[in-house]
């Protein structure tokens, strides 16, 4: 679950997703907004069961479901047909580019590379803002309420006295908004790194050990060791690793990864992390 401001957006749904969403706290509020990035069923099968406890129990008004055009066909096979939920699903096919867009959040979707076609992952990009120095407002005695919010919108005031103060006046250097690439099953890397370049976090699989490559290029995987050269390539400020084999122990895979891109963590269900830009994120287990 991804959480900006008032939207919640569930990246795939699969079996078990709403236990894990009662167990975790987070609940089915406000949670009208589910990108999945494949059909396959291990990421897909929860939506039966989810779609309908929302029509039953009228948590929301509508779902808007954001996938590739094959997992839409299995999508509405399984709700349409089989759940029948009374509930308003929006299927909404994904292309690469922008999909959702508010004042301060652009989410947009680009192509991966799995097993089939119709594969994505997602980036969340907060907008550019220019922090509000309070201290020179105080100084130029503007006073609290619609005068400081005209200026961090970016226009000028007259105050009482007759003076115009322009926001490049109590306005900071602009600051880049924090950048997140989420990425589940993944068969390669060389065609991402376009798209999470400078990013604030990485979330990516690391299904297999490197000793074991040509197991995960059959299955469309990729390695612990393949997701930390991805990171360091692209500059990204921290690394988390999903979707891990149980085939491994976790402090194989952290080490395997840490040793080309120490700022990487093994995540695991119900952490919670804080990312911010250009800081270090911690995992609270």
């Amino acid at each position: 679950m991804v959480l900006h401001n008032e939207h919640r957006f569930l990246i795939d749904c699969g079996e078990g997703t709403q236990r894990q969403l009662l167990q975790s706290g987070l609940g089915f509020r406000r949670l009208n907004k589910i990108l999945l990035t494949h059909g396959h069923l291990d990421h897909i099968l929860g939506l039966a069961g989810l779609a309908s406890t929302f029509g039953r129990w009228e948590a929301i008004e509508a779902l808007d479901i954001y996938a590739g055009e094959p997992a839409l066909k299995r999508v509405r096979v399984l709700l349409d047909q089989v759940v029948m939920a009374p509930l308003q699903i929006n299927y909404r096919r994904l292309k690469p580019g922008p999909i959702f867009e508010d004042k301060n959040l652009t989410l947009s979707a680009f192509p991966v590379k799995h097993r089939g076609g119709g594969c994505f992952g997602f980036l969340f990009e907060e907008r550019a803002r220019r922090p509000f120095n309070a201290k020179k407002a105080e100084v130029l005695k503007i006073p609290h309420g619609p005068e400081r919010k005209r200026l961090i919108a970016g226009e000028s005031i007259t105050l009482a006295d007759g003076r115009i103060i322009w926001p490049d006046d109590v306005l900071d250097d602009e600051i880049a908004g924090t950048k997140l690439a989420f990425i589940e099953d993944v068969g390669e890397t060389d065609s991402l790194a376009q798209y999470m370049a400078e990013a604030d976090a990485l979330v990516i699989e690391a299904t297999y050990l490197q000793a074991e490559v040509e197991m995960a290029r059959q299955f469309g995987h990729i390695t612990a060791a393949e997701a930390a050269r991805l990171a360091l390539k692209t500059n990204v400020n921290q690394l988390y690793l999903t979707h891990v084999s149980r085939r491994y122990r976790e402090k194989d895979i952290i080490a395997e990864a840490q040793a080309i891109f120490p700022n990487t963590l093994v995540v695991r269900d119900f952490d919670r992390v804080q990312v911010s830009h250009k800081q270090s994120s911690k995992a609270a287990r």
